[in-house]
């Protein structure tokens, strides 16, 4: 079945006496440096209810899973989180207050972040509140980060992913993959073969791969496992859906960017390249910023001392809640 994004159903369906839920829509993130990206969210029917993929970070974009569920009449049971990123599970929160009975599905590298990661951007976020320099704007978008951190029952996944294997959700059969270091300690994502789709996160990202947590070596090894997978339409993290080719492309220029990162090749000019192999992926306006974001993931992650990144590059499979805390 062909994906039908939200706007667009809200569009053709507006005028329907009574709403029907798609197979599974998108609702399109974006991404703002100013404050803050939204991922990619996927809302699936199933049986028992929706499935909702990623809740966004910012009130509006959760305001709008909640405004679909409620349109189709259906309630939401199970919030898959396919990593901890705040942009992909701030708005677990108020989904979870309209639907207190959804399930929270994810791997369990957030019990590690919460010791890491974000206690460190809690520390941040309550410094810039207490110094009261913060303009209403990013001093509401602070509340709200540190509200997600803090509310543990909405983040830490009451179904946890500890392995490859089967999963039945709301009554829909789903295929779930769990990553070791590679976006996170610990990425989900899934194939539902009912349309041979694949939901991958930040594995894939349209402008450029997020290393702010990631691991190279064990990213990889995940983009091998997807392109292994049975699929014919991939939803990212970030960016519009994807084919075979487009996905093998995009690999491709992963695969490119890192060699380049860690040759002694400048790293604008390995910038650039990524550039040139991912453009169509990001829209011509974002090529600067997409440069920007090369030319940081490159100097201050991919070639930053082996000791910063081992945190996240450590080999083998992640023990729950042992990593991401120094």
């Amino acid at each position: 079945m062909r994906p039908i994004t939200f706007l667009a159903l809200l569009f053709l369906t507006s005028a329907a006496p009574r709403w029907h839920p798609a197979s599974y829509v998108i609702q399109p993130g974006q991404i703002d440096l100013a404050k803050g990206p939204d991922g990619n969210t996927v809302i699936l029917d199933a049986p028992q209810g929706l499935i909702v993929v990623d809740t966004g970070r910012h009130p509006e974009h959760a305001q709008a899973i909640i405004d679909y569920a409620q349109k189709v009449g259906k309630p939401v049971v199970a919030v898959i989180n396919t990593h901890w990123h705040l942009d992909h599970t701030t708005g677990n929160r108020d989904v979870l207050a309209a639907f207190p009975g959804a399930k929270i599905v994810a791997s369990r590298a957030v019990d590690g972040a919460l010791g890491g990661f974000l206690a460190r951007s809690r520390a941040q976020g309550e410094k810039a509140l207490e110094e009261g320099k913060l303009d209403p704007e990013a001093k509401a978008r602070t509340e709200r980060a540190l509200a997600a951190m803090n509310d543990r029952a909405a983040i830490i996944p009451g179904v946890a992913i500890v392995r490859n294997g089967p999963m039945r959700l709301g009554g829909r059969p789903l295929q779930f993959h769990l990553a070791s270091n590679a976006a996170t300690e610990g990425d989900v994502w899934f194939v539902s073969p009912d349309e041979k789709l694949a939901v991958v996160g930040d594995l894939v990202v349209a402008q450029v791969p997020f290393f702010d947590t990631g691991c190279e070596k064990g990213w990889a090894k995940a983009l091998d496992a997807i392109a292994q997978a049975r699929w014919t339409v991939l939803i990212p993290g970030h960016g519009a859906p994807m084919n075979r080719a487009q996905f093998d492309r995009w690999h491709r220029a992963f695969t490119r960017f890192v060699d380049c990162a860690h040759s002694d090749r400048a790293a604008q000019a390995c910038a650039s390249q990524w550039q040139e192999d991912a453009a169509g992926f990001y829209a011509p306006a974002e090529r600067d910023e997409v440069g920007l974001l090369a030319r940081y993931y490159i100097n201050e992650v991919l070639r930053a001392p082996a000791e910063k990144r081992m945190p996240y590059c450590r080999i083998g499979p992640f023990i729950f809640g042992s990593r991401l805390q120094t």
